[in-house]
């Protein structure tokens, strides 16, 4: 049965950082109402077994299917890594992933065919994102480090703190020696330290946000898949927040990054789906 194309996309993370995704949706499918889970009892996934990693996706994506959503994004490079291709094949809703997005345009976009990637240990340790490139253009050299401490200054909210530039400058500095010209933001919660990267890269250096190009791709399957949400069914609560623990600091950190107050964050107990 065709779901309805006025149900609200699935949208799920380990923890606040798919929320650039969500506010990537947001700007670019205005009319399309949004489901979040994000999963902050047990985040940091990046550190989590692959086996551990499916479980929780399944999870959640059952309690999304209860929401009645009509597509699901993986919001989360680890997720994406882990358990995209597995979920894909048990579940019939579209499930798209900020993986596959991303590699495809820094494979356009590199000059020099040295394209770098930064992520969780998880993400890098996948090797995933060298597989997708590898290809799309077998000439790519593609470098990976896991930079594991941006996550919690993320979530701290030193995106501009002299602390975030030391160690942004420690962890990078290894592309500009190999003449890195594309840098793949390769976790969600990378994009809200966009600007100190920039700097340190400097202007030549493409970056890659993963979440711009997975709403785009999302927009291409609603069409592909006549899920286009028809606009009529406007809500006064378009976007409904969900969590496994920490709502009203999840709610404060939502509410510093979209462009709209959120309201009110429920917290769901996530083990019983």
């Amino acid at each position: 049965m065709k779901p309805d194309r006025d149900a609200p996309i699935g949208v799920f993370d380990s923890g606040v950082g798919g929320l650039t995704v969500a506010r990537e949706i947001m700007r670019n499918l205005p009319s399309e109402k949004i489901v979040y889970f994000g999963d902050t009892a047990r985040v940091p996934y990046g550190s989590k077994s692959r086996e551990n990693i499916i479980r929780y996706s399944k999870q959640i994506i059952h309690f999304l299917m209860e929401q009645q959503v009509k597509a699901i994004v993986i919001a989360c490079n680890t997720a994406s890594a882990f358990a995209l291709d597995e979920v894909r094949d048990e579940f019939e809703i579209p499930i798209i992933g900020v993986i596959e997005p991303g590699a495809r345009v820094a494979a356009e976009e590199t000059k020099n065919k040295r394209v770098g990637v930064i992520g969780t240990v998880g993400t890098i340790d996948s090797g995933i994102h060298a597989s997708y490139l590898k290809k799309l253009d077998p000439d790519i050299t593609v470098i990976g480090k896991a930079c594991p401490l941006f996550v919690p200054l993320v979530e701290e909210g030193w995106l501009h703190d002299p602390v975030t530039m030391e160690i942004t400058a420690r962890y990078l500095q290894e592309f500009k020696d190999k003449n890195v010209d594309t840098l793949i933001l390769g976790c969600t919660h990378y994009p809200l330290i966009r600007s100190t990267i920039r700097e340190f890269m400097g202007e030549e250096v493409r970056l890659v946000n993963p979440a711009y190009e997975t709403a785009l791709d999302l927009k291409a399957l609603l069409q592909k898949m006549d899920l286009v949400s028809s606009g009529q069914e406007q809500e006064e609560f378009p976007y409904r927040f969900y969590v496994s623990d920490l709502a009203d600091k999840f709610k404060a950190f939502a509410g510093s990054i979209l462009p709209y107050d959120v309201e009110t964050t429920k917290k769901i107990d996530i083990e019983k789906y």
